[in-house]
């Protein structure tokens, strides 16, 4: 099945040359991915902030351990964001699960493989809803996995998002004490997480949507006017790369609706 184009080319994307290392500090704020010495692995990155997903995930397969984590990311944002094959989408999203796990095995030190694993199997689980990939055990996965991403990158900000987001989908789905008895979930430490990953990464438009989510999930009501606000920030970001252009259209579209 042919793999859908990024619907936003932009030139100001593309980072040739000695460009990609120069932004590569701001690119890669919100997951700290050390700067590759392989001139392969930089052009897997380099097709990844531009938005050709496809060709990411093929050249970063193609150098091996040392591209998975380009090849990893292009392929669950690219099923998260332009997939609309539910079949398809789970499919990328655990192959990605799949490549993590002997990552993990190999190098368990790369703080990304532990984060990507849990990014995948929670937008699997969001695919398959949250309730279901609960009972499947799936939710102990994605806590374990972030929770050693922040031991081996404490300064990780999408780590952060993604464990903020983890407490609120389950005190969402399970209410409160079933939340924090069986799965740790609290609100206070969701809301803290969401709240640190914003320090580390304050450009962060996914950052900013996830908490908006997770302030309504967590408080209803009594925080909506927060949600909003944080969405009406989001929109307003100027995307640096394809994803965060994606999470930046997300925003906007949510503010439209």
């Amino acid at each position: 099945m042919a793999w859908k184009s990024f619907p936003f080319p932009e030139k100001a994307y593309a980072y040739s040359g000695a460009a990609l290392q120069k932004h590569w500090a701001r690119l890669h704020r919100g997951d700290c991915e050390p700067f590759p010495a392989e001139p392969e692995v930089q052009d897997a990155w380099r097709r990844y902030h531009a938005g050709d997903f496809e060709e990411a995930v093929e050249s970063g397969l193609a150098c091996g351990l040392a591209g998975y984590n380009a090849a990893n990311k292009a392929a669950a944002i690219y099923a998260n964001y332009l997939e609309t094959d539910d079949e398809r989408k789970c499919l990328l999203l655990m192959e990605v699960a799949r490549r993590c796990e002997e990552q993990q095995e190999k190098t368990p030190g790369d703080a990304n493989c532990w984060y990507l694993h849990a990014y995948a199997l929670g937008r699997y689980s969001q695919s398959i809803s949250v309730v279901k990939a609960l009972a499947q055990g799936l939710g102990s996965k994605i806590k374990q996995s972030l929770t050693q991403a922040l031991e081996l990158e404490p300064r990780h900000a999408d780590a952060h998002v993604a464990l903020g987001a983890y407490h609120a989908e389950v005190i969402d789905k399970v209410g409160a004490l079933v939340g924090g008895v069986t799965y740790g979930a609290k609100k206070s430490t969701g809301n803290d997480l969401l709240e640190a990953a914003l320090k580390l990464n304050p450009d962060s438009a996914i950052a900013r949507i996830e908490y908006a989510n997770a302030l309504v999930m967590m408080f209803g009501k009594a925080r909506m006017k927060d949600a909003e606000r944080l969405y009406e920030e989001a929109a307003k970001i100027t995307p640096m790369d394809a994803m965060e252009r994606l999470d930046v259209e997300a925003a906007r579209a949510e503010l439209a609706d």
